[in-house]
């Protein structure tokens, strides 16, 4: 008989956390070895539809409105019933709301693996955001960190070490396929302007957050288009920052070669027509964005961050810049304008690491063997 695990999902919205558990559910199913059933605390998104199964009953929801209410302690109790009924052995949880209210409903169902994850560094949660998650992290058995920078984050804010296993952001290169070729076709489907001899450097992030530190991008453009008229800059991703963002645009004067495509269902069509992607952000565990833009072919300058490091080798599969340093960035985006052979070149072996390092086997099988090591150590599954 299979075991039963549990994957507990935040939403099905296109975030990096959502989509890396999504495809994990995925594996694990078309794996085989674990019976793998599904929750979320919000059965919203886009992304549901890739691991609904026909005939099966819907996932179950648990729907907060806070950590502090009545209504957390209830979907407790009831997220606990289910835990029971189906005889779940492991729980793995997918981010911070999801660690706090998932590895403690496994704990009140006293389920015998319970797996957390992180996947970010400073930056993002509040002092008792922290407190609470490192709360949790103590009642789980194994946390998944998805680079070597949040595993160090982890220690050396308290978390034992030998609980934590990095295992790296698997990356479907399938799913990254553009299905469009046609760069006139994809242009008009993006809403971006055609001409062969413009170079799009893209920005894929949310506009949500400030520590993705978007500003940083439009003060590079800024110096870039000085010096390349044909260069043009596109920023993929949605979030109240928009307005501020597209102001900051019109004051640097780049308006009109800068490009908010809003939330992009094609981001592999998008990448296939950029020069080169860029990450700006204060702080990351670790960016899907670096991943997916390597996938492309395209050499990278990213703020030395998170992973960041992990994934980018300097000189020869892009450049890494110190955080908030405008200048620097675009100091590196107008030498790989001056050098497209040697762009090429980075954004070739990029691709390369992509496929040795990064692969969804890989992370599947890492997977794999922490379920085992759980299993075995904690010696009440059966």
């Amino acid at each position: 008989m299979k075991i039963n695990i549990l994957q507990l999902i935040g939403s099905f919205h296109q975030g990096g956390s959502e989509r890396q558990a999504v495809q994990l559910v995925r594996l694990l199913r078309d794996e085989g070895t674990y019976r793998v059933l599904v929750a979320c605390l919000d059965k919203e998104g886009v992304l549901r539809g890739e691991i609904e199964q026909p005939g099966c009953a819907d996932f179950p929801e648990f729907p907060l409105t806070s950590f502090y209410d009545a209504n957390m302690f209830r979907q407790l109790r009831r997220c606990a019933k289910f835990l029971r009924e189906n005889n779940v052995k492991i729980v793995q949880t997918s981010d911070f709301y999801t660690n706090v209210f998932g590895i403690t409903a496994a704990a009140l169902a006293r389920v015998p693996v319970k797996i957390a994850s992180k996947r970010e560094t400073g930056g993002m949660r509040s002092a008792k955001q922290n407190f609470f998650e490192k709360r949790v992290f103590g009642q789980s058995d194994a946390i998944v960190a998805n680079s070597k920078a949040v595993k160090n984050y982890l220690v050396n804010a308290g978390v034992a070490a030998g609980k934590i296993e990095v295992i790296y952001n698997g990356l479907d290169l399938r799913r990254l396929a553009p299905s469009e070729k046609n760069r006139r076709k994809i242009c008009e489907e993006i809403n971006l302007p055609f001409d062969e001899n413009i170079k799009f450097i893209t920005l894929a992030a949310n506009l949500r957050h400030k520590v993705k530190n978007q500003s940083m991008f439009l003060h590079a453009a800024k110096k870039v288009s000085e010096k390349f008229p044909l260069a043009h800059f596109v920023l993929a991703g949605e979030g109240e920052l928009k307005n501020d963002l597209e102001n900051l645009a019109k004051h640097l004067q780049i308006a009109d070669r800068t490009h908010f495509t809003g939330r992009c269902a094609k981001i592999p069509e998008l990448l296939s027509v950029s020069f080169t992607g860029v990450l700006t952000s204060f702080a990351e565990g670790f960016s899907n964005s670096i991943l997916e833009y390597m996938s492309a072919n395209l050499p990278v300058v990213a703020t030395n961050v998170g992973g960041a490091s992990e994934a980018i080798t300097p000189g020869e599969t892009g450049f890494l810049v110190e955080s908030d340093d405008a200048e620097a960035m675009s100091e590196k985006l107008i030498w790989l304008l001056e050098n497209p052979a040697k762009a090429e070149t980075m954004g070739k072996l990029g691709r390369k690491t992509i496929e040795e390092k990064f692969s969804c086997q890989r992370q599947l099988g890492e997977t794999l063997e922490l379920y085992e090591k759980s299993i075995e150590t904690s010696g009440k599954i059966y």
